[in-house]
């Protein structure tokens, strides 16, 4: 017989996004001691990506990282990490399976609708159905929930968690759910970082077509400098508008995501004993802060607040700078993998 008093000792460590910090709970949970800088590094996460025949609420889609369930799977199968993931048809199984699991005392993690998680704040519940969470424990009818978006592990009311884990929508939940299953006896942590690095290089690089990675920026550069010769002011603006909010209230954006990396590389110089890290670390936040400057300008254009020195093509400029920026920084990062240091 089950019991509904169950908590499984878990650490929960706040993050910037829940993929990263989810893999890091769970990694450090079981003995693996690992930042979710190390894990957006290890997992590849830095991308770019400009869809114009992608549409998100009716606008073109901005990407600033991989899709999600990416990261997560290439850092366990890089550092050789096993984990098992379980979906579901009915509710009442899909209950049954997260309960046995936490019987066993394994922290589970989940995939869920975000806008249906109550102790979000309003302010921030809107449909993303790819929101991920680890179940450490039970109480009645209340699950034990560490968030790492959240400060503070939360309850959540099973009829809620269901809810949200049965969100329909643009990809559904599905009840999915996910925990380790082994853990390896020794990590090789310089070799994974290596790996993380050089699929980030050769993405970023050598993506084919032009709406990926450094062409894409490009591509996108050409696009805004377009808009409101195009479109027309006012829809200009809501173009404009969607490349803020996938920058800057997405996940971690943009400029967030580069200011992760750029945590990572700073890690990475330790791992891998090579200083040459510290230096791209560096360029890397300095990149992250002109990807900040243009969300800046965006943001003030969209309000009717720019100044007369900010325009369309002022944005693009930017844009093609931060191009050029990246484009050297993954030529010395590959290189820097390539050549052991002196």
């Amino acid at each position: 017989m089950m019991t509904d008093n169950i908590q499984i000792p878990f650490q929960h460590n706040q993050s910037a996004h829940c993929e990263t910090g989810v893999t890091a709970n769970l990694l450090s949970h079981y003995g693996l001691n690992i930042s979710e800088a190390m894990v957006f590094g290890v997992g590849s996460g830095l991308f770019f990506g400009y869809f114009p025949f992608i549409r998100l609420n009716h606008l073109p889609l901005t990407a600033f990282r991989i899709t999600t369930g990416g990261i997560m799977n290439r850092t366990v199968k890089r550092l050789g990490v096993q984990i098992k993931w379980e979906k579901f048809r009915n509710q009442q199984k899909a209950g049954d399976a997260l309960d046995q699991k936490l019987e066993q005392q394994t922290p589970v993690g989940c995939r869920a609708g975000a806008y249906w998680l109550t102790y979000f704040p309003r302010r921030y519940r809107f449909h993303f159905n790819m929101h991920n969470l680890v179940v450490y424990g039970k109480n009645g009818n209340e699950y034990l929930i560490s968030d790492p978006v959240i400060p503070d592990p939360v309850r959540c009311s099973g009829e809620v968690l269901m809810k949200a884990r049965f969100a329909k929508g643009p990809l559904p939940p599905k009840g999915k759910l996910y925990y380790i299953t082994g853990m390896p006896e020794q990590v090789d942590l310089p070799k994974a970082v290596i790996k993380g690095v050089a699929e980030v290089c050769r993405t970023m690089l050598k993506a084919p077509g032009p709406f990926l990675g450094i062409k894409g920026i490009r591509y996108l550069a050409g696009n805004v400098e377009k808009w409101p010769e195009k479109f027309g002011a006012k829809k200009a603006g809501l173009y404009l508008g969607q490349v803020i909010r996938m920058q800057e209230e997405i996940g971690t954006g943009g400029a967030g995501f580069r200011f992760i990396y750029a945590a990572f590389l700073q890690e990475a110089a330790g791992v891998l004993e090579d200083k040459r890290f510290l230096d791209l670390s560096s360029r890397m936040t300095q990149i992250g802060d002109r990807w900040r400057d243009f969300a800046v300008m965006a943001s003030r254009m969209c309000k009717h607040r720019a100044s007369e020195s900010e325009s369309y093509l002022a944005m693009s400029t930017i844009l093609r700078e931060c191009a050029d920026y990246e484009a050297s920084l993954y030529k010395d990062l590959r290189d820097a993998i390539s050549v052991p240091p002196k």
